[in-house]
């Protein structure tokens, strides 16, 4: 597929993607109308959607994604309430990562030029959150980012570009605040 090799693609008008984001829209239908005490229920559901998926998994609804076959969660992972993912590229969570609600991780882009953008093309580069990263409230994670492992990402952060590990990181755009030390414990 010329997403997964970064390349521009049809998005809007490929029958087999438009299928396949279809049949998606409608297991997070069901997953999102099932009561959180269905744990059982919530919890095949998500193994059917996503690519892979660890133990001791939690997303709050509403969730939505395009696929979910290209996203991968690890060991404890929690996501809350009314997260996004547009995952036309990779989306990879490490283990004990937790994500604030009303976050974004958006694979896709659109060409500037207007020509391009009108024929349904996009392009989707992968998203990588390294282990034991904690993501606050209204984060919007774009196209290639990687984040690294043991960092923080404040509320309402726009992270434009890659983050080490081991930093709090905040803002528009997200910059590099300090590393994180012994203190923080």
């Amino acid at each position: 597929m010329k997403a997964h090799a970064c390349l521009l693609y049809d998005a809007n008008y490929d029958a087999e993607l438009l299928a396949e984001r279809m049949a998606c829209a409608d297991r997070l239908y069901e997953y999102n109308l099932l009561r959180p005490s269905q744990v059982d229920e919530r919890t095949n559901l998500l193994r059917q959607l996503l690519g892979k998926m660890g133990e001791h998994v939690c997303i709050v609804s509403p969730f939505h994604c395009d696929y979910g076959y290209n996203i991968q969660v690890g060991e404890n992972f929690y996501m809350n309430a009314g997260c996004v993912i547009l995952d036309g590229a990779q989306v990879t969570f490490g283990d004990n990562v937790f994500v604030a609600p009303h976050c974004g991780f958006y694979t896709a882009g659109h060409p500037l030029d207007v020509k391009q953008r009108n024929q349904g093309l996009e392009y989707a580069y992968p998203i990588t959150i390294g282990d034991n990263v904690w993501i606050g409230a209204q984060v919007c994670v774009l196209p290639g980012v990687t984040i690294g492992e043991g960092s923080v990402i404040g509320a309402g952060s726009v992270v434009t570009r890659d983050i080490p590990p081991h930093v709090l990181a905040v803002g528009n755009p997200c910059h590099i605040v300090r590393e994180l030390m012994d203190m923080d414990r």
